[in-house]
């Protein structure tokens, strides 16, 4: 985590368009959010709602 650093992903946008994307689609940008997605999607497909 950076604390109060400078950070070109911020600097050019790319969180804010991270961030964006993410709440149109609701698909999460991080890895761990992405994986907590893919495998709720899993075990829904095997065992249902």
């Amino acid at each position: 985590m950076n604390h109060g650093g400078f950070s070109w992903k911020t600097f050019f946008g790319i969180t804010g368009m991270k961030r964006s994307f993410a709440r149109k689609t609701g698909i999460p940008m991080s890895k761990g959010g992405l994986y907590q997605k893919i495998g709720r999607l899993f075990w829904q497909a095997i065992f249902g709602k």
